[in-house]
């Protein structure tokens, strides 16, 4: 069974920094692709960076959030600085074999989230 489990979400001031992890289990980790999203109420899920064998980034954050990866952990990172409010949103870890890394139909598994809050 695939697990995906988030932590280090919590509210932070603006321009503060917080790092994320997602601890993965049931699955061949090196061999996929893993990547960060967010969401906001009413809003649809939306790509925040990815990593297979390189980095990726949604415009957004690019410069100020970092996604790596440590495959003897089974674990992804995000790495994110100089917060700013509308950075706030649920943040998910998600899994792929395949496919387009920024869109949300290519993730077999996904986390269940957890809560970045900035405040200004």
């Amino acid at each position: 069974q695939v697990q995906l489990v988030e932590s280090g979400g919590g509210l932070v001031q603006a321009g503060g920094s917080l790092r994320l992890s997602c601890a993965a289990s049931g699955l061949t980790f090196n061999w996929n692709t893993m990547a960060w999203f967010r969401q906001t109420p009413g809003q649809e899920r939306a790509f925040v960076a990815a990593i297979d064998w390189n980095p990726y980034y949604d415009e957004s954050v690019k410069g100020r959030f970092t996604i790596s990866r440590d495959n003897a952990k089974n674990t992804v990172y995000l790495q994110m600085n100089s917060l700013k409010p509308e950075d706030t949103a649920v943040y998910y870890c998600a899994a792929a074999n395949g496919g387009l890394v920024v869109a949300t139909r290519s993730y077999n598994y996904w986390g269940q989230g957890t809560q970045v809050t900035v405040s200004s």
